[in-house]
């Protein structure tokens, strides 16, 4: 594949807004989760989650625009906005949008629903109808500045990010469009974190455990969820200058999986991170560190440990970021850009919430920071159902 530089980065994460704020979440190894407050949990075992709390979406956005986006859309704009401001200068016209989120506006279904059955089809909110759907964002983010290349989002659970990066790119190499914003989104809500957490998901505190996402440890006993905005700027040229280089890609489908499970046999993971670093025309020697999708269920990370330690004979050093700002959408392109901050740095982060490891795993994630000479970095997203995207970043153009 053509190396394809990312030129812009955009953060509105749980502890962070902006890439600078963010790079001091990762360089502090604590997560950004804590106690919810939004809704009532009592019922629940799960109680914390990555929430954004200090977001104010007028200094991103003009007032009459704000009233027509919910959440999810200031996240997703916001977000864009400040890759844009990072890259330096403003997107042609001809640019693509391509957003990912896992469960889009679910609250904005809610609401409309909700006033729906009270009030009537005749009084409910247009506006409410027209933001129920998952590429809300995306359209928000085309419209605000201007882009008129394609337009589109994925859903594809923990995967959605790195998909939506995967068709952009594609896009970009065929000459189709000359640059796009990419990203990831995804809000925290009573409905969603109900139904994790009752079908089992979410890290809760057991007997001497408390309630910590604990990524590739063997106590871990579920995710935590999280919320957010994410989004880079991948372009045709690098202009000025880039962050690093995305360099391939390699996808894959586990038929053993089921639609909340991801599956039970690592090869499909084993070709997803083969064809990405084939497509990269590197070899399993040049990766220098792997950036997992590990988000602290128990099965979803030995798939990954055991499908690592089947295609590389010697591990390189893996890092763990789910364990900061929570899995899904957003959480995937958060991991994304700390991968291609630790490029930039030539820094590996530490794995948030990892202690102890598993006795069959032959690697250890890091523990702490690690300053290393990193020049390929493979970054793997496995969703529940069974879809796997890896993609290879690396620090040179050629």
């Amino acid at each position: 594949m053509t190396r394809l530089p990312i030129t812009g980065i955009g953060v509105i994460a749980p502890g962070a807004i902006g890439v600078d704020a963010f790079s001091k979440v990762l360089d502090s190894g604590k997560t950004a989760a804590s106690t919810i407050d939004r809704f009532d949990t009592t019922p629940l075992r799960a109680h914390t989650a990555a929430l954004v709390r200090d977001f104010a979406p007028k200094e991103f956005i003009a007032p009459m625009k704000l009233r027509r986006m919910n959440n999810l859309s200031r996240f997703g704009v916001a977000a864009a906005r400040l890759a844009m401001t990072d890259r330096g200068s403003p997107l042609s016209s001809a640019a693509g949008v391509a957003m990912g989120t896992a469960f889009g506006p679910v609250q904005t279904s809610v609401d409309y629903l909700q006033e729906y059955v009270e009030k009537g089809a005749a009084l409910a909110p247009p506006q409410l109808f027209a933001e129920s759907v998952a590429n809300a964002p995306g359209s928000h983010a085309g419209i605000e500045f201007g882009l008129r290349g394609f337009n589109i989002t994925v859903t594809q659970r923990e995967s959605s990010a790195l998909a939506a990066l995967m068709y952009a790119c594609s896009q970009i190499a065929k000459g189709m469009v000359p640059a796009a914003v990419v990203g990831g989104i995804d809000e925290v809500n009573e409905i969603v974190f109900g139904v994790l957490d009752r079908v089992g998901s979410l890290a809760h505190a057991n007997g001497m455990i408390d309630e910590c996402a604990r990524p590739f440890d063997r106590r871990h006993n579920g995710m935590l969820v999280g919320e957010g905005g994410a989004a880079v700027i991948a372009e045709a040229s690098a202009g000025l200058g880039a962050y690093a280089f995305v360099s391939g890609f390699g996808i894959a489908r586990d038929a053993t999986a089921t639609i909340s499970d991801w599956g039970e046999g690592p090869d499909a993971v084993v070709a997803a991170m083969r064809a990405a670093i084939e497509d990269a025309e590197l070899s399993v020697h040049n990766i220098d560190a792997i950036y997992a999708s590990a988000n602290a269920t128990a099965r979803a990370d030995r798939l990954e440990w055991r499908a690592i330690q089947s295609l590389f004979s010697d591990v390189p050093p893996v890092v763990a970021t789910k364990g900061y700002f929570g899995e899904y959408a957003a959480g995937g392109a958060l991991q994304l850009i700390a991968a291609i901050l630790a490029l930039k740095d030539q820094a590996l982060h530490a794995s948030a919430g990892f202690g102890e490891k598993d006795p069959e795993m032959r690697f250890t994630p890091t523990r702490e920071p690690l300053k290393r000479e990193l020049r390929n970095v493979l970054v793997n997203s496995i969703s529940a159902g069974g879809g796997i995207v890896c993609a290879v970043l690396s620090r040179e153009a050629a």
